[in-house]
């Protein structure tokens, strides 16, 4: 990396280090802090959670050695992380909107979409304001080493956020902040300016369990243990295959992400929205219909999700995903003929994949329908 071509005064360093947390603001990001790069603690939690296989299909978890938690190795020269949090809720949110996000789920017609993949793409938005951070600093103080880095990369955010002083890591292994809850996201600068490092918070989820209780496919085994392979989330963006049979009930209507945790967190009462219309909903994904969303053809996934983050699953998936949320309807409306009529529409679809899930969905309307009756 290149060092930093200012004078690295303990006073200059601490005034640089306000002017980013200012320019930071202003760029959108809701709050900026700097952290050391020593992860040892993170680390022995990383060994165990890959020991017992709670990665599942995300190789990338635990490849690249030690550069997940040695951020030196990742970049070297790094001798400091900038870590930012934007808030990502739409400007448009109603204020009694994790009570509608709960009332959505129970609603069989309704195609239940995590908050945060209903606008563009956060990596984008997160990536730009963050290189245009850097070059702020950069004209300030002239060539730094940094790398920028937006869920990307061996980087472990949560960690370094914590360490920031960005917030404390709640049960569900989310960050929390006693002022935005969780509903934001991470990005980092990796840079050698040594600037002053801020200081921890402490936690403040006290005996509360409510993320443990709430969660559907019971994903978080334990405080701070969440095992991704049961996880909606996972189940839905991350595992390219067929999802476990015995899992697809639990998921209700949701197909894509899952936000329950987050939704009964006391915290996120205080969860802010953004100020940036980067995170308005677009597609009406907010409200849509899984019927209308499940006829879409790939042309139309394609161009309709064009800068969203549901677009990297791609079509197949989409439809794996909606078709087990049809099938799940059927504990409400069994044999519901718009329903059947949708997933024969897919019977034959070329993916081995779709008509999998295609017919496992019928299989529930036809079992509860000729139970019924």
């Amino acid at each position: 990396m290149i060092l930093a071509a200012m004078s690295n005064t303990p006073e200059q360093l601490a005034a640089l280090a306000c002017s980013i947390k200012d320019w930071g603001r202003a760029l959108g990001f809701s709050d900026v802090r700097v952290t050391d790069v020593d992860l040892g603690a993170a680390s022995d939690d990383l060994q165990q959670w890959l020991a017992a296989g709670f990665h599942g299909q995300m190789a990338f978890m635990a490849e690249h050695g030690s550069k997940r938690t040695q951020p030196a190795q990742l970049v070297p020269g790094t001798v400091r992380v900038i870590s930012a949090r934007m808030d990502y809720l739409p400007r448009a949110l109603a204020e009694d909107w994790r009570e509608y996000e709960l009332d959505r789920q129970a609603d069989p017609d309704a195609a239940v979409v995590s908050v945060y993949a209903r606008g563009r793409d956060y990596h984008k938005v997160m990536r730009t304001r963050l290189q245009r951070l850097v070059d702020q600093i950069v004209l300030e103080v002239g060539p730094i080493g940094y790398r920028v880095f937006t869920d990307s990369a061996p980087v472990m955010e949560v960690a370094l956020a914590q360490k920031a002083g960005l917030g404390w890591r709640g049960k569900h292994t989310l960050l929390l902040n006693r002022d935005a809850g969780s509903m934001f996201f991470l990005g980092e600068i990796y840079t050698d300016l040594p600037l002053p490092v801020d200081e921890p918070v402490s936690s403040h989820c006290g005996d509360c369990t409510a993320c443990i209780e709430i969660c559907p496919t019971q994903a978080i085994v334990g405080p701070y243990k969440l095992d991704a392979r049961r996880c909606i989330s996972y189940l839905t963006i991350e595992l390219k295959d067929s999802i476990p049979v015995e899992l697809r009930p639990l998921m209700g209507n949701r197909i894509y992400g899952c936000d329950d945790c987050q939704l009964v967190c006391p915290w996120n009462k205080f969860a802010q929205r953004s100020p940036l219309p980067d995170f308005d909903v677009r597609e009406g994904l907010d409200h849509a219909n899984l019927i209308d969303l499940f006829q879409w053809t790939e042309q139309d996934f394609e161009l309709r999700l064009e800068g969203n983050p549901i677009r990297r699953i791609g079509h197949v998936r989409w439809l794996r995903n909606i078709a087990v949320a049809l099938g799940n309807a059927a504990s409400q409306k069994p044999g519901d003929q718009g329903i059947v009529a949708a997933l024969r529409s897919r019977e034959h679809h070329h993916s081995e994949l779709v008509r999998e899930h295609v017919a496992w969905a019928l299989a529930q309307h036809a079992l509860i329908d000729s139970a019924q009756g």
